[in-house]
């Protein structure tokens, strides 16, 4: 195999082109660095994702100039639908100053590759098929590039740059190869998701959520184990509405439930999707699209430290999934936004103890954000992964609509800072007094 050393040299590498790597190319390249934005696949590429945004993710687009508009290709909606304890509830995403007040879907096959434009646009270089497989290190174990898998026949070339952003989603490979292991102890969750062709759910003002998921009766099942008809499903379910004939429809599953790692998910879903209404053309095996396909969601920062040896950590490779709604897209965009400020301020430094007094503020900041926040989400996800816990919550919860206006501000985590009203305070306030993780 040939090799090629130091082809070429950067401010930044950025390693992988998915949502926060290019959030923080494109940050990067506007403040005048030069970046290389390092992804394994070609554009446009599939993803396993539920493709439904929050005014978090929407916010972070918006501050990056993407148009959002339906003329666009995006599909807007005003909030969350809930069903669960035999109640249909429409919450919208609350008025804020610090968010919009809508949410969007789009699929992944051409959102990640819009950012990635976005990012090119600013003056960030985009390579494409260079699967980075490891970091260059100095003599004294600093990171200082990487090296990459190149175009079909995989040539291995050399990057340099003083600083890399792992940006490499749930495998983590780059934070792998440093000897940076996940932690057990964080919340982790699977999801399994599939498009089928909906004409009477295709469209839809809300993005829908599922707290409580049935088995069909056994007679439905056509043999093997059966289930009581009331028996309660391990997970949450959504149905989101893409606005062009399909909908993609999904299950996550929580580590802290019995069933995490002992179920087949995708039996669970097409189980689910066999007790929906035939008008909805989910429970027709000859209306799907694709195989059913699953990710792993990392969550709570289940992988630390965010700063080391010249390498930040962005998004799913620092496990930054809201561990309340399995949320990473904004996660992503936001770490890689302030990974790039940071960076920015660290570069104007010269190497040495001043750049990496700078450096070392971003898990501080981190902390500071989300620590709270997710040492909540921890405990939230240890309550409702016993189904039966959640059928309580729900069945007390869901007749009440201003304390599900509060679960739900909690939940997607949209508040205002300041000056918000009597729920963002609370809530503010309990992520302040929560220990950070």
């Amino acid at each position: 195999m040939k090799v090629v050393v130091q082809t070429r040299e950067a401010d930044v590498i950025v390693v992988g082109a998915g949502p926060g790597g290019s959030a923080a190319a494109y940050h990067l390249a506007r403040h005048g660095l030069s970046v290389l934005l390092l992804e394994k696949s070609e554009f446009p590429r599939e993803k396993v994702c539920g493709d439904g945004l929050t005014p978090r993710a929407v916010k972070q687009l918006i501050d990056m100039g993407v148009d959002t508009s339906e003329k666009a290709g995006w599909v807007r909606n005003r909030g969350l639908r809930v069903i669960g304890g035999g109640i249909r509830l429409e919450l919208d995403w609350p008025d804020l100053a610090s968010y919009p007040n809508y949410g969007l879907v789009r699929t992944r096959f051409d959102f990640d590759q819009m950012l990635a434009t976005a990012a090119t646009g600013a003056g960030a270089t985009l390579l494409t098929s260079h699967n980075v497989s490891g970091p260059v290190l100095d003599a004294a174990g600093r990171v200082v590039g990487v090296t990459a898998q190149v175009g079909p026949g995989k040539e291995r070339q050399e990057f340099r740059a003083p600083l890399v952003l792992a940006c490499d989603g749930v495998s983590a490979r780059f934070a792998l190869a440093l000897g940076m292991a996940k932690r057990e102890d964080r919340p982790i969750g699977v999801a399994v998701r599939r498009y089928y062709r909906s004409a009477a759910r295709q469209s839809d003002d809300y993005l829908e959520s599922w707290l409580e998921l049935r088995s069909p009766a056994p007679a439905q099942r056509g043999g093997g184990r059966s289930l009581r008809e009331d028996e309660l499903l391990p997970g949450y379910g959504w149905i989101f509405g893409m606005g062009d004939g399909r909908v993609n429809v999904g299950l996550g599953v929580l580590n802290s439930s019995s069933a995490f790692g002992k179920t087949n998910y995708r039996t669970m879903l097409t189980d689910w999707l066999s007790t929906t209404p035939d008008d909805w053309t989910m429970n027709d095996e000859s209306y799907a699209e694709g195989p059913i396909q699953g990710a792993a969601l990392p969550m709570g920062f289940n992988r630390v430290p965010h700063y080391t040896r010249g390498v930040m950590l962005i998004g799913d490779a620092g496990g930054m999934v809201n561990p309340f709604n399995g949320e990473g897209i904004a996660y992503a965009m936001e770490s890689g936004t302030l990974a790039a400020e940071i960076a920015v301020h660290a570069l104007a430094r010269p190497a040495g103890p001043e750049r990496e007094r700078v450096l070392r503020h971003y898990p501080i900041e981190l902390k500071a954000r989300y620590g709270g926040y997710y040492r909540l989400g921890g405990w939230f996800v240890k309550l409702i992964g016993n189904p039966q816990v959640m059928k309580i919550a729900t069945r007390h919860g869901m007749p009440h609509p201003m304390l599900m206006k509060f679960v739900l501000k909690l939940l997607a985590n949209l508040t205002d800072p300041r000056g918000g009203d009597a729920m963002d305070r609370i809530i503010n306030g309990l992520t302040r007094m929560a220990p950070a993780v």
